[in-house]
């Protein structure tokens, strides 16, 4: 659900790390001890790799021994902010087969959700992951495809030419994204705007989310350091 996945979406990005949404089940997780044992991975910083904390929203980081994946880090989560509950998540995942198996990524609807945040290389991500789904089907769109375009499209050339092609879609989703009025428009400089005041607000909201789990691993972190 990271930037492998950005790969099979078309938007490539350089990863140095895998990042794995589970189910936080007591036999899946031990599932995934047995695959990290395979990988030669031990936990690195804080939290442990325990349900408990996988639920509260905290990553769970790993580091690869094994000589074929040395140095790959391994982070595993099972609750993100904006994103559905894993359920949901794997009803609507996308699964790609290759020559060397099957591979289940997060939705892309899902991934986009789950790159707003803070950190400021996933807004780019974004961006080229919208693009690259909307050259790719732009000459054959669906309903769905015209509608996710709508909601996330971070480009302002193609949410006004999106919106122009399909002014009534568009127009019903003012609403709900509200620069829209400003693509039906044309209107190029508020469109702009509008966009840099969306990703500010979701900065923020992902800002008060995680500010509570980094007091939570603070604590962790003091109580590893005080017991050593």
């Amino acid at each position: 659900m990271g930037g492998q996945a950005c790969v099979f979406y078309g938007a490539a990005e350089f990863s140095r790390d895998t990042d794995i949404v589970v189910l936080a089940g007591k036999a899946n997780l031990d599932l995934i001890s047995l695959a990290m044992d395979d990988l030669s991975a031990e936990v690195i910083a804080v939290p442990q790799f325990k349900a408990e904390f996988l639920k509260k929203g905290h990553a769970v980081h790993f580091r690869c021994n094994h000589p074929d994946a040395l140095g790959m880090r391994v982070d595993i989560m099972s609750v993100m902010r904006n994103v559905e509950p894993f359920d949901e998540l794997w009803k609507r995942r996308t699964s790609i087969k290759t020559e060397e198996g099957t591979y289940d990524l997060i939705s892309l609807p899902d991934l986009v959700n789950a790159k707003k945040t803070q950190c400021d290389k996933d807004w780019p991500m974004i961006r080229r992951l919208v693009e690259a789904n909307y050259f790719e089907n732009k000459n054959a769109p669906d309903r769905s495809h015209v509608d996710f375009w709508l909601r996330e499209l971070r480009t302002p050339e193609l949410l006004v030419e999106v919106s122009v092609n399909h002014n009534k879609q568009a127009a019903g989703l003012i609403k709900a994204r509200h620069l829209l009025e400003y693509a039906i428009s044309s209107s190029i400089k508020e469109i702009e705007k509008a966009l840099l005041k969306e990703e500010l607000a979701e900065r923020e909201k992902d800002r008060k989310y995680w500010e509570p789990l980094k007091k939570e691993l603070e604590k962790l972190r003091r109580g590893n350091s005080s017991s050593i």
